[in-house]
């Protein structure tokens, strides 16, 4: 990639703005995998060079990588386009970290004994391991990777300092179907995003709800709203780049877990005072940001309600939900402060005062205000910060990058108090 391009990356923003990242091919099928992977890492900001083995040319192309990359492709330690020919210290010193993507069960071995027989892993040894991390995906065969020989590398390359990004399950190119699928770029480009990211949560325990709640009317109706519980799912997954040990409890949405995170489903509000309340007590946050139904039907009919012909509508009678928030802050732990508790408000109007007023009936130290109508399904959303000192606009923006700004304010908090 040219000087300009980087830095219009850089100027354009991404959650890897400014980063450089070598990534390394080993030798198998998953080397598919590493073009759109390529492509999602320098979309997000970075710069990415390319350095491959001899076996995995064998399945891509350095053509193609580099078309991808904007760079030259790196495949001999040989390389007479180094003036120094020390491509193995010259590529490593410039990287923000080394990506072994895919990494096969050959080249693990390889690193765990510190062979440099090739210019990757000539490379991998030459870093400075202080400032030049190593990540590795893997890719096999799930019996390589189920191997005791594979399991106690794995473990020792952990031990000596890099980062194992785990494996997928699945339907591998063999024919087979179990684990060691290289993960998916998406799934990678999260981690690496996370990995970057400061763990200003480190050691806190996180528990977000997420979602509408669902009360049934009888076994095909029932009563809902229109959160998509996409502010929630950004929410636990900002809390997991941040180094806390997240658990999420969904209502019935259809969003595909945030890695790292723990996620239970939940349908009705009664569904998930029970999930909430049960993990509570190891739990050092809560964010409620889920859309908890106020009433339920008083019951649920066991059968379909029929239309009668008279054109007269059922009569149905409700029941107040359980105040889910108002029971942990004001539980032991939460009127201590041990436990933290942040609630969020979906208003149609008078945000400040309506958010102020919920916030003080609720007992919690920090509430997130926002325009329910103006932001259910949307990708973004502007927020309000209420405490007891005042409110605070966070501009609107992706709910990504609202929820990593929520994240920053409460481990702020949390720090001052501590």
């Amino acid at each position: 990639m040219t000087k300009q391009a980087n830095e219009e990356a850089i100027e354009a923003g991404g959650d890897l703005a400014g980063r450089h990242i070598v990534l390394g091919l080993s030798g198998g099928i998953a080397c598919y995998k590493a073009a759109e992977l390529c492509r999602a890492l320098i979309k997000q900001g970075a710069t990415v060079q390319v350095v491959m083995t001899e076996a995995a040319e064998q399945f891509i192309t350095a053509v193609t990588l580099q078309a991808l990359s904007g760079r030259p492709v790196y495949t001999s330690q040989w390389d007479s386009r180094e003036a120094n020919n020390m491509a193995h210290i010259n590529l490593s010193r410039e990287a923000d970290a080394i990506l072994i993507a895919p990494c096969s069960a050959d080249f693990m071995a390889k690193l765990l004994h510190g062979r440099a027989d090739d210019l990757l892993s000539l490379m991998c040894l030459a870093r400075p391991i202080a400032t030049v991390p190593l990540l590795i995906a893997p890719a096999m065969n799930r019996e390589m990777w189920a191997h005791p020989a594979t399991q106690r590398n794995m473990a020792q390359l952990s031990s000596d300092g890099a980062t194992i990004l785990g494996v997928g399950s699945g339907f591998q190119a063999c024919g087979e179907t179990g684990d060691g699928r290289m993960l998916e770029p998406p799934e990678l480009l999260e981690d690496m995003v996370a990995f970057f990211t400061p763990k200003v949560l480190a050691g806190q325990h996180v528990l977000v709800t997420a979602g509408p709640t669902y009360e049934a009317i009888d076994p095909v109706r029932g009563i809902t709203n229109l959160s998509s519980g996409k502010m929630g799912f950004a929410v636990a997954r900002a809390a997991h780049e941040a180094g806390a040990q997240v658990t999420l409890v969904a209502g019935p949405v259809s969003l595909s877990t945030p890695r790292g995170v723990t996620r239970i489903d939940v349908r009705s509000a009664q569904n998930m005072l029970e999930a909430v309340t049960e993990r509570a007590q190891a739990a050092t946050v809560f964010i409620a940001t889920a859309a908890v139904a106020d009433w339920r039907p008083a019951s649920s009919a066991e059968r379909k309600i029929k239309k009668d012909g008279s054109g007269q509508a059922p009569q149905l009678a409700f029941t107040e939900n359980p105040d889910i928030l108002a029971t942990l802050a004001q539980s032991p732990r939460g009127v201590s402060g041990e436990l933290f508790c942040v609630g969020f408000a979906a208003e149609s109007h008078d945000l400040e005062d309506n958010a102020q007023a919920k916030r003080l009936r609720k007992g919690v130290p920090l509430l997130v205000g926002n325009i329910g109508p103006a932001t259910f399904g949307r990708d973004d959303n502007a927020l309000l910060l209420v405490d007891a000192q005042g409110s605070r606009e966070l501009a609107r923006a992706s709910k990504l990058s609202l929820a990593r700004q929520l994240v920053a304010e409460i481990a702020s908090r949390i720090k001052r108090a501590g």
